[in-house]
């Protein structure tokens, strides 16, 4: 397993945070692999060996994932897309 973690500091609430940060999942993650759901101010993610959180902690927006195989194989695709994704929404 490898461990990702991305932060990017925002001034939005969790509020607005959730229409663009859908909209930006789906762009940079297209074809329905990756999974999300919001449970409360937190965003659940999973796919073909990945699980992961994005939550808004202290005026940070902070993803957390854990990578087996195969995901961890595309470790530099998914950071590089999820800190994409993270920079995106937090402006």
């Amino acid at each position: 397993m490898s461990a990702l973690k991305i932060e990017v500091p925002t001034t939005k609430s969790a509020e607005d945070l959730r229409v663009t940060l859908d909209a930006a999942l789906k762009e940079e993650f297209p074809g329905g692999m990756l999974k999300w759901r919001w449970e409360g101010d937190a965003i659940e993610l999973w796919g073909p060996g990945a699980k992961g959180t994005i939550l808004l902690e202290d005026g940070q927006l902070v993803g957390r994932a854990e990578l087996g195989p195969p995901a961890s194989m595309m470790r530099p695709v998914i950071e590089k897309k999820m800190s994409k994704v993270l920079q995106k929404v937090a402006v």
